[in-house]
């Protein structure tokens, strides 16, 4: 489904691209090596299909796609009306395709992800509630911690730790730091089973807490809600939400990066491998929340591509009206070094992106 997102939105430039009349070289699915491809000949153009070997993503290929290239059927030799409906089509794509599921998520059930989501009051049912809002799981266990050690897990519910009930949150820490050294039970529910472990607690605060482990409340259960006739409205008002949700969470990396605060930058972020950790998640809770991250996906993709970010949809278009602006030539090589420099920048980003999705969530 994330490739597809993707392959909607080079099919929105494909698209654009023939009815302006630029012709279309090449349509990739995937980043090369090229793995298997095929010329198709459609009734006023012929373009390749291929299949590539990297499953990161999707390009179409344009005639003279520098600016400067003047031969009929170029993109360079379009109208500037035309070029804008191109670099655009992509981002108006994910951005149908976002509204589209978010209106079925309505009809469905739409899961609730943050405080205040947008509903239409009068027309929403709750269809699955939070089953315990003071249950208490574990997000992480540290590696050779006293929980690791134990056996426990992340996903693991508390129920007892050295016989006191836990249905807070800070009552965890609080427990663990009142039997420091100590060798107490806790319980835990894992799946439909309960079980008891003897965990033997760090004496000292070593970084990593007394017991090791990270943990989230209110998880036991989600809230789901579901909308009749207004799930249009709800769906435009949720894609609303999200999209200022996804500009202040880009605000606040960019601010952070600059401010040297490099680890509440990492939190706003999150490359494949993180795309995929959250997939396999959210698919042991209902199809509906696997459905409901891959609408916020199709939607970042779409705001992601507005920026003015060199090598991305909105940085072309942003440099093609620039020179526009300033009335100077847009020549191929200043082209490509913009376009370069931006398209080495964001693979740098992704591979650093990739490393932290790795501490996070794999190590």
């Amino acid at each position: 489904m994330f490739i597809g997102l993707v392959v909607v939105h080079e099919w929105g430039h494909f698209m654009a691209a023939r009815r302006g009349g630029v012709e279309v070289e090449e349509f990739g699915i995937g980043f090369p090596p090229k793995v298997w491809g095929k010329k198709v000949s459609t009734k006023n153009s012929k373009f390749l299909l291929s299949i590539n070997a990297l499953p990161l993503g999707g390009f179409v290929r344009l005639k003279g796609e520098n600016d400067s290239d003047k031969r009929k059927g170029s993109f360079g030799a379009a109208p500037l009306g035309t070029k804008v409906k191109i670099m655009a089509a992509g981002v108006l794509m994910n951005l149908i395709v976002a509204v589209f599921l978010f209106m079925v998520l309505a009809w469905v059930g739409m899961p609730k992800l943050v405080e205040n989501q947008f509903t239409v009051a009068s027309d929403t049912r709750l269809t699955q509630e939070v089953k315990n809002p003071n249950s208490v799981l574990i997000a992480e266990v540290g590696e050779n911690s006293p929980a690791d050690k134990a056996g426990l897990k992340p996903r693991d519910q508390i129920i007892s730790f050295a016989s006191n009930e836990i249905n807070n949150i800070n009552r965890v820490g609080e427990v663990a730091k009142e039997n420091a050294g100590k060798e107490v039970p806790i319980t835990i529910k894992r799946g439909d089973q309960t079980a008891t472990y003897s965990v033997a607690l760090n004496a000292e605060n070593s970084g990593e807490g007394f017991l090791g482990v990270t943990s989230e409340s209110g998880a036991d259960g989600r809230e789901v809600r579901r909308s009749t006739w207004s799930a249009p409205v709800v769906a435009v008002g949720i894609t609303a939400q999200f999209t200022e949700l996804t500009f202040k969470g880009v605000g606040t990396a960019v601010s952070s990066l600059f401010a040297g605060d490099t680890e509440t930058a990492k939190e706003q972020v999150a490359g494949p491998v993180g795309i995929a950790y959250i997939l396999n998640e959210v698919s042991k809770i209902g199809f509906n929340f696997v459905l409901m991250v891959i609408a916020i996906i199709s939607l970042t993709l779409a705001i992601m591509n507005v920026l003015p970010i060199p090598a991305l949809d909105g940085g072309r278009l942003f440099v093609t009206l620039l020179f526009r602006t300033i009335k100077k030539p847009l020549t191929k090589q200043r082209e490509e070094i913009i376009h370069g420099t931006g398209f080495v920048a964001l693979m740098g980003l992704f591979v650093l992106i990739t490393i932290v999705d790795i501490n996070r969530f794999i190590r």
